[in-house]
């Protein structure tokens, strides 16, 4: 036999074998597809969904809670001691002031406050309070303080200086006490005297403030003591004294002399807790009175003098 011509057809497709089955059965031909049933296209497999950026991202969100909440709160670390601030002078005496200050702005009070000057701790109050009084002072003085709050021993940093000063009291509010040094001038029938310098000592009658005063003058023939009693701004004070006699010598008799003396402070400072005269003016008149005997006499007749004295 010779083979077929081959021409542009292909040769028809050789029969599907049919698939074997039990004896008897009828043999079905073998093909890729059922013919009464559709074919569909081939499916691919379900891909898996990658979870892990869903969990990586919530573990992000509760590291970053975590930490916001140990940043908000975190119980072994004590929140700082804030320094004190707004400290303000209030009322002040000649002997006293207070100041105040604010609370702090955020977390917890301190245990107590710390008041210091020129370095030094000078007193303290709870840690509840906002002001501070101190007293015993000086009048007319400036005293510096700041302020440092403590909790748990911690102390804050010091707070900013506050300058407070004490009240000035009137000249007329001011002590005479102790050794003066007074110019006595004659302004008037000086009879002889001469201006000089005369010492005196004042003792106050009270222990403390502005009262009567004691003053005593040592000075040879001229001595005396004389009680000088306050009045308004001034003290005024009379003593008969004698410093002087009448007539020739030999057969003198006593000659009294009225002396009145006017004094007031003209300057003061402050000394301890006293208010204490630092300068005084005033004048000192004397009067002598009418004497005789049965050979002589001595008319009356008066002077005048100022005062300006100073502590010795």
């Amino acid at each position: 036999m010779t083979d077929p011509e081959v021409t542009g057809q292909s040769l028809p497709a050789a029969p599907a074998a049919a698939a074997p089955g039990p004896p008897g059965s009828a043999q079905v031909p073998v093909t890729g597809h059922d013919p009464a049933v559709p074919e569909t296209p081939p499916t691919e497999a379900p891909r898996r969904r990658r979870r892990w950026p869903v969990v990586t991202l919530v573990a992000v969100l509760v590291v970053a809670g975590l930490t916001a909440g140990l940043v908000v709160w975190a119980p072994w670390t004590p929140p700082p001691v804030l320094r004190p601030a707004g400290l303000v002078a209030g009322p002040a005496t000649a002997n006293s002031f207070t100041f105040r200050w604010a609370r702090p702005a955020t977390g917890p009070l301190p245990d107590k406050y710390l008041v210091l000057s020129d370095g030094r701790v000078t007193g303290s109050v709870a840690g509840t309070a906002t002001s501070y009084r101190r007293a015993g002072l000086t009048p007319a003085s400036t005293y510096q303080y700041r302020v440092v709050a403590v909790r748990g021993g911690k102390r804050s940093p010091q707070s900013a200086t506050l300058a407070v000063k004490t009240l000035t009291p009137p000249l007329s509010q001011a002590r005479l006490q102790g050794p003066w040094n007074v110019f006595v001038k004659y302004t008037r029938g000086a009879h002889g005297n001469r201006n000089g310098t005369v010492p005196w000592d004042l003792t106050p009658a009270c222990a403390a403030g502005v009262c009567d005063v004691m003053l005593h003058v040592t000075q040879g023939k001229y001595s005396f003591t004389m009680k000088l009693a306050r009045a308004g701004a001034g003290y005024r004070g009379r003593a008969v004294v004698n410093f002087y006699r009448c007539g020739p010598a030999g057969s003198t008799i006593p000659d009294p002399t009225t002396l009145k003396i006017e004094v007031h402070a003209t300057g003061a400072v402050g000394e301890g807790q006293a208010w204490v005269a630092t300068s005084l003016v005033g004048t000192m008149k004397g009067s002598y009175h009418f004497v005789s005997s049965a050979a002589f006499y001595c008319s009356a007749s008066s002077y005048a003098t100022s005062l300006t004295g100073s502590p010795a």
